[in-house]
């Protein structure tokens, strides 16, 4: 996962955040329970880079419950299909939600095909490389179940909170026996 030379961590509500970048663009933002023991690993930590700057202001902003004017700049590196739903995800206002079958939905009709798989869609959200900024927690399943989040289920709810979305209407998944 080691895709950046450079890191520098900033202090969430939700925990510790670790911004990735090639010094130009932003490739990474990651809750800390994300990240194995070793990934620092033969990364430089440079807290002064102007992207990791304006991605701490960006990341300030929102915490204050502000809603961004401004994106820094960003680049991931998925295939065509992870790209397609990072692009939806974009579109997705702040303090409002979509299912991944609207997202599903939206991508087949970009490609004038007939239907793409909420699944696909899901795991395509699931490898978003940027949470947050690309807000991949603005996703939820179709019957307002609050499917899988990487920085954990009850981060998703606080950042919708946060965003003033009305969380009352969402349910936990129950835990498999």
């Amino acid at each position: 996962m080691n895709y950046c030379t450079y890191y520098c961590t900033y202090n969430s509500p939700i925990g510790i955040l670790t911004m990735l970048s090639d010094r130009e663009y932003l490739k990474g933002l990651f809750n800390e329970s994300q990240l194995k023991k070793d990934f620092y690993r033969d990364m430089i930590f440079a807290e002064n880079l102007p992207v990791f700057i304006d991605t701490a202001r960006w990341l300030t902003g929102y915490f204050s419950g502000k809603e961004p004017d401004f994106t820094p700049k960003i680049k991931t590196a998925g295939t065509e299909f992870q790209e397609e739903v990072f692009t939806v995800l974009r579109k997705i206002p702040y303090g409002t939600t979509a299912t991944y079958g609207e997202i599903a939905k939206e991508i087949a009709k970009n490609r004038g095909v007939e239907k793409i798989s909420p699944q696909a869609v899901g795991g395509a959200v699931g490898s978003n490389p940027i949470s947050i900024i690309i807000p991949c927690h603005r996703v939820v399943g179709a019957t307002g179940n609050l499917t899988g989040y990487a920085g954990g289920l009850e981060n998703k709810i606080r950042l919708l909170a946060l965003e003033k979305t009305d969380t009352s209407r969402f349910f936990m998944p129950k835990a498999k026996k």
